[in-house]
């Protein structure tokens, strides 16, 4: 089963429509990016329709829709690659986007390679949809917000301020390729945000709560998610973090939270294990395939294959369908994510992590859902095996460093451990430290593994794209933890 969408929300370029995109005219426009010499060509339509809503002091201060449509060509010669873009799919613009991708590339030298036979590509199915959350009204939007904002403010009189946010997207995507695969897809993703000011006695302090991933409106059909909860979610952060002490400075063992702390591991070492870091060498991992990179106890993989994640793709960028990746394997780095590009300079087939943010950009080798596999602790075991350190549950911006894995950290809700349980929460709490030294660190794993509840976007290069992370509860035996009490 497939996302199905009624006629408002398809592309003008699927098949049966009066602009369709078809394999025939595919062709002829593969066959002029290709005629200055180019070794590969491929086609990426997009058309995208999305909405988003805000609300303020119990006010509506935002209420868009937007829709893009255009078409990406991208020509590979050698290590040189020529990208044109187009935002009328008219025949002379994409013609001409065509014809300077291949001038970009190849400048006119070579003999142009022949097009393979256009043939559909067999895709799985992640993120079925049966009713897109575009097709329902506003005004249940809105009353949304409404109860998330309701209910913060029920929760705690100290409640002073309330903004909730909802954001939906389905971007159809259709994609030709110069050695014969044609592949479409419908993806849909919607974000629900809550963010609450708590205020007491001159002191203020923020939550937030949300979620979302590949769904439709369905998604709010669990009670524990619904938006009513996430606005609880965002004041119980709120009125916890008022109570807040400084944070201790120094080396101190860290337990991770299962769910979202896995941010951490997607920054910190994810990006350095994508593929066109280690081609270029500028990775800490580049050239450590089948060494030991982390404790036996840890397992990494990043899997696009997860049902309804917002990191879930039926097929990449580049036309792969997704995939489950094992990354590390025992502490042992068995693998790198890869795009075309760098497969082929590895000698070994792509891995489904070919990702653009739209037509307008060139894919990359890009995260999907990335995670630390759980192990065999008890969770509140490892707890209580802590004298004194952190618990590190939410986290917000963070640095790092690709080459060296080196990292800064930011937690927005912490709390401190004393003689094996959580005490007095934490404000200003920073994790200073080397993305693959924390993983040597990991002495124990919990047999909780947690997935995200699907708020993440990741950056690289200036393209952003929906990502998810995952982990237990995770004990580092030490991290510098950057505070205001020695």
């Amino acid at each position: 089963m497939t996302t199905t969408l009624p006629a408002a929300l398809r592309a003008p370029f699927s098949a049966g429509g009066a602009s369709a995109i078809d394999a025939q005219l595919a062709s002829k426009l593969l066959a002029i990016a290709l005629e200055a010499g180019g070794d590969y060509a491929d086609l990426y339509f997009e058309f995208r329709v999305s909405a988003d809503y805000a609300l303020e002091e119990e006010q509506i201060r935002t209420l868009g829709r937007g829709v893009t449509l255009g078409l990406g060509v991208r020509v590979l010669k050698g290590d040189a690659t020529g990208y044109a873009y187009c935002e009328n799919l008219v025949w002379e613009k994409m013609a001409h986007a065509a014809k300077t991708a291949g001038q970009i590339a190849a400048g006119g030298g070579g003999k142009p390679v022949d097009i393979s036979t256009l043939s559909s590509i067999a895709t799985p199915s992640f993120y079925a949809v049966p009713m897109p959350s575009l097709v329902v009204p506003t005004v249940d939007k809105l009353a949304l917000l409404r109860a998330a904002d309701k209910a913060a403010r029920a929760f705690d009189s100290r409640i002073v301020k309330v903004e909730a946010s909802f954001a939906e997207s389905i971007k159809e995507i259709l994609l030709f390729t110069s050695d014969g695969r044609m592949a479409t897809d419908v993806q849909p993703i919607l974000r629900f945000g809550v963010r609450a000011v708590a205020e007491d006695n001159g002191k203020r302090q923020a939550g937030s709560g949300g979620g979302g991933g590949r769904y439709g409106m369905d998604y709010f059909e669990d009670a524990s998610r619904d938006a009513a909860a996430h606005g609880r979610e965002a004041a119980r952060v709120a009125i916890a973090m008022l109570d807040a002490r400084d944070a201790p400075a120094g080396d101190l063992p860290v337990v991770l939270g299962p769910g979202d702390s896995g941010i951490l591991l997607h920054e910190a070492v994810g990006h350095g294990l994508e593929a066109d870091f280690n081609r270029k060498e500028t990775s800490n991992y580049s050239g450590q395939i089948g060494k030991n990179v982390a404790s036996p106890l840890c397992t990494v993989v990043d899997d696009g294959t997860i049902v309804s994640s917002r990191g879930a793709i039926n097929v990449d960028d580049e036309g792969y369908a997704g995939q489950h990746n094992t990354l590390i394997k025992d502490g042992v780095l068995v693998g790198y994510m890869h795009d075309r590009m760098s497969a082929k300079h590895y000698g070994i087939k792509p891995t489904g992590n070919g990702r653009r943010e739209s037509f307008r950009a060139m894919p990359l080798p890009r995260m999907t859902n990335t995670s630390l596999l759980g192990g065999q602790d008890n969770p509140d075991d490892i707890i209580k095996s802590v004298k004194r350190g952190i618990y590190a549950k939410r986290f917000s911006g963070g640095q790092v460093n690709i080459s060296n894995g080196d990292f800064l950290f930011s937690l927005t809700e912490s709390y401190l451990i004393e003689d094996g349980k959580l005490t007095a929460p934490l404000k200003g709490v920073n994790l200073i430290g080397n993305g693959p030294e924390v993983l040597r660190r990991v002495d124990m794993l919990g047999s909780d593994f947690q997935l995200s509840d699907g708020i993440w976007t990741c950056g690289k290069d200036g393209q952003s794209v929906p990502v998810n992370v995952g982990t237990p509860t995770v004990r580092i035996s030490s991290i510098t933890v950057g505070g205001t009490q020695a």
